[in-house]
C-alpha cells in the first residue's frame, strides 16, 4: 500500500526493486480473501435485488418494459461482476471466453443487447420477455460450467424426460 501512496503522490523515487507500474499497482490492489467475498456477495444480492425489482415493476403501466428491461440487466451485469471480485477482472474475461463458456457468454450478452433494444426501439413486450428468458438460460448454463459435471447431469436429466 505504501508503494501505491509513493506512486500516487508523486513522490516515488524510480524503479528500485527492477518491477514495472503495473505489477507494482497490481500488487498494490489485491484484496484480502474476506473483502474479497463481501465485495462479491454485495455485487451478487444488488444484481439479485435489480432482477427481482424489475420483474415485479414490469406490469408498471406505461414505463414497466422499459423499466423492466434496464432493472433486469443491469441485475445481470451485476451478478456477472460479482465473478470479479473472486477471480479478478483479466481471469474472468480469460474464462468466459474459454470453450466451453464462450457460447453461453456470447448468447448471454446479446439478449441483454436485444433485450434492451426490445423495451426502448422496438417496444416489443413480447420480445423483451422472451430475451430476459434467453438471458437467465445463458446466464445459468454459464453458471453451471464452473460446477463440475453439472452440465453433463443437466443433460442427462433433460434426456430423462424426454
Amino acid at each position: 500500500m505504501d508503494k501505491l501512496k509513493k506512486v500516487l503522490s508523486g513522490n516515488d523515487d524510480g524503479n528500485t526493486d527492477g518491477t514495472g507500474i503495473i505489477e507494482r499497482a497490481n500488487e498494490a490492489s489485491t484484496l484480502a480473501w474476506g473483502t474479497r467475498v463481501k465485495g462479491f456477495i454485495v455485487c451478487f444480492v444488488l444484481g439479485v435485488f435489480c432482477s427481482i425489482l424489475g420483474s415485479c415493476l414490469l406490469w408498471v403501466p406505461v414505463v414497466g418494459l422499459a423499466v423492466f428491461a434496464v432493472l433486469y440487466s443491469v441485475g445481470n451485469i451485476c451478478a456477472l461482476a460479482s465473478t470479479l471480485f473472486l477471480i479478478g477482472p483479466c481471469r474472468q474475461l480469460k474464462t468466459m471466453c474459454a470453450k466451453e463458456r464462450a457460447f453461453a457468454t456470447a448468447i448471454m450478452l446479446v439478449c441483454l443487447v436485444l433485450t434492451l433494444c426490445s423495451a426502448f426501439w422496438w417496444k416489443n413486450n413480447g420480445l423483451a420477455l422472451l430475451f430476459c428468458v434467453l438471458q437467465f438460460l445463458a446466464f445459468t448454463w454459464y453458471g453451471l460450467s464452473y460446477i463440475p459435471f453439472a452440465r453433463d447431469g443437466i443433460i442427462k436429466l433433460c434426456s430423462m424426460c424426454l
